[in-house]
């Protein structure tokens, strides 16, 4: 008597979620729109909110195994270790209510993480938007010159890489290195990758898998959202010095040379023009490059000014951004 198919592995989704009415419904149809065919619950953590994000999953029906998890400190790591506990799945996939994923995407991460060994394997990162300030503002982050060349954003070669957008886990690997470190508020992926790699295991780049991401609308948001960026690099790289990258290093010198050059002017050293012009001229041609995506002028202007601000928030927080005590 022959032995029938190995079954399939079972599957936890875990999403963590802070005010996030605007984006989850879409997130969450994605989920519940997936065609693996086997064993499958979700799992969301929900921080304090006040723009209706209980209400949405309150009505929630995704057609699989579905329970919402408290997580009173708001935090993203501690909401998806709570949301990680709360599930039994053998493979962990995270989905954050900013993104959609494609309908066979937990699929075709199994059979990835099958065919590779892979303790983690995740894919692109495509930022969506619709018009006006959000478009520029995805459109500069699409750009290599906007958020840097880690091949989650432009990879197309699949293999082993430092990290990739979201993940999907092999529970047995994640809870080894101790799931996600709940004292970091930003660059937790980025660390608990490091970490699986330094224990050995594989993190590995599937380009099919290309997840849409909805990213801030203003400026404003923007800024805060990469100098935290650049305050939690620094924290995270501090205690793990061997996982720098040179495209670490690219926005902290920016920011240190733009500075320099802001005195040099201010003492009316001309050559203290050099860098700002150099820059200026860079930014302009990167957002020139985004017109197949930004047909008008005055939004491929409000790319190059997104450019800007992702550089600047970004090294001004690796230099100077504070650790706030909470953490």
């Amino acid at each position: 008597m022959t032995a029938g198919p190995e079954p399939l592995p079972s599957v936890s989704v875990v999403v963590p979620v802070r005010n996030g009415a605007a984006t989850l419904q879409s997130s969450l149809d994605a989920i519940g729109g997936q065609t693996y065919p086997g064993p499958m619950d979700v799992a969301v953590a929900l921080a304090p909110s006040t723009d209706g994000t209980d209400r949405i999953l309150a009505e929630a029906d995704l057609g699989r195994e579905f329970k919402v998890v408290e997580n009173p400190t708001g935090s993203t790591a501690a909401g998806l270790n709570l949301a990680i506990a709360a599930t039994r799945g053998r493979i962990v996939a995270r989905v954050d209510a900013q993104a959609v994923i494609g309908p066979d995407y937990v699929a075709r991460a199994v059979a990835t993480m099958a065919r590779t060994g892979a303790a983690n394997v995740g894919g692109i990162q495509r930022p969506v938007a619709g018009r006006g300030l959000a478009a520029a503002i995805a459109a500069a982050l699409a750009s290599p010159f906007g958020a840097g060349p880690a091949r989650y954003r432009t990879g197309r070669v699949e293999g082993p890489t430092d990290t990739v957008y979201l993940g999907v886990f092999d529970r047995r690997a994640l809870e080894q290195v101790g799931g996600f470190d709940e004292t970091l508020v930003r660059n937790q992926d980025y660390e608990l990758n490091w970490r699986l790699r330094d224990r050995g295991f594989a993190v590995w780049l599937d380009p099919a898998l290309v997840v849409d991401y909805t990213p801030r609308s203003t400026y404003r948001d923007l800024a805060r959202q990469y100098f935290e960026y650049g305050t939690w690099k620094r924290v995270m790289l501090w205690r793990n010095p061997r996982s720098l990258r040179a495209r670490h290093a690219a926005a902290p010198l920016l920011t240190a040379a733009m500075a320099a050059s802001a005195v040099e002017l201010g003492r009316r050293r001309w050559p203290g023009a050099v860098v700002p012009l150099g820059y200026a001229l860079a930014a302009g041609a990167a957002a020139h490059r985004t017109r197949s995506a930004l047909a008008r002028r005055r939004d491929r202007a409000r790319a190059g000014l997104a450019f800007a601000v992702i550089h600047f928030s970004w090294g001004a927080g690796f230099l100077a951004g504070r650790r706030p005590r909470r953490s």
